[in-house]
């Protein structure tokens, strides 16, 4: 574990260890949380790709309506 000192300016510097293991490179965007043991967990934000800007991505978890398995199946499979 590394011991890192915050700057006047709230600043850190990440160490080139969990840069490397991340892949972090200037201009990489970071999402910080802090988790239930009140640790801080950061992680790397993946880029957009053309698939994440997809007609699906944009409706993904939008549903407003809970369908029971069976309801849906007959629904995909009816001929109307």
């Amino acid at each position: 574990m590394a011991s890192i000192t915050l700057s006047t300016k709230g600043r850190i510097t990440i160490p080139k260890k969990i840069r490397d293991c991340l892949e972090l490179r200037p201009g990489t965007q970071l999402d910080f949380s802090i988790n239930c043991d009140g640790k801080i967990v950061i992680r790397r934000v993946k880029p957009r790709t053309e698939e994440s800007n997809s007609r699906f991505e944009a409706v993904r978890g939008k549903a407003d309506v809970m369908w029971r398995t069976k309801e849906l199946m007959t629904l995909l499979r009816s001929e109307g």
